[in-house]
């Protein structure tokens, strides 16, 4: 299906070159050096911004990245992709594209995929377009479904569904995730 020319192999032999190339091809010896030199590549994604546990942040935080926070914040976060460490807390607004929280969270957490582990601890509502909460999982608060839970409230944006409410933790060792999605 693919298939490498003789030119770029190591080790091949100047005489090779005029049998290796189909007729149709022109002999220009630019043409090869303008095919190895390299295409101008997207940037690669930078690796995820880790506050540590020893950090303490207030104030906001916003970025276009990923932020994985280990320590404390207190203040809004909005960013690409945020994981909430095992013994981080973050009291304030949280905003991202795809929310893991393994921590705790006071606050408001909008996100178009919000997963909740069995270590998480959330006081507040979750708007989201797809939810996932684990058994052992603590969440208070509302979930409210919505096809771009990223946009600003108050602009009539068009809801997905109707609020549930949960308080409490997860069932234990039922083997079934609870799940507070009221469009189930």
């Amino acid at each position: 299906m693919f298939s490498k020319s003789r030119i770029n192999e190591p080790g091949a032999k100047p005489t090779d070159e005029p049998a290796a190339k189909p007729a149709s091809e022109p002999a220009t010896p630019s043409r090869p050096a303008a095919e190895s030199a390299p295409a101008p590549q997207p940037k690669a994604k930078p690796p995820a911004s880790t506050l540590s546990q020893d950090i303490t942040i207030v104030g906001n935080i916003k970025t276009t990245g990923d932020i994985q926070v280990e320590g404390n914040v207190e203040g809004d976060i909005r960013a690409h992709l945020l994981t909430v460490g095992e013994g981080a807390t973050v009291k304030g607004e949280v905003v991202a594209d795809d929310v893991v929280v393994n921590g705790r969270i006071v606050g408001r957490v909008r996100g178009l995929k919000v997963r909740l582990t069995s270590t998480a601890r959330v006081e507040g509502d979750i708007i989201h377009k797809t939810i996932a909460i684990e058994s052992g999982a603590h969440f208070e608060g509302s979930v409210q479904r919505r096809d771009d839970p990223l946009a600003k409230e108050g602009g009539g944006g068009k809801s997905g569904g109707g609020n549930a409410r949960a308080s409490g933790a997860a069932p234990q060792g039922q083997g079934k995730p609870a799940s507070a999605d009221a469009n189930g």
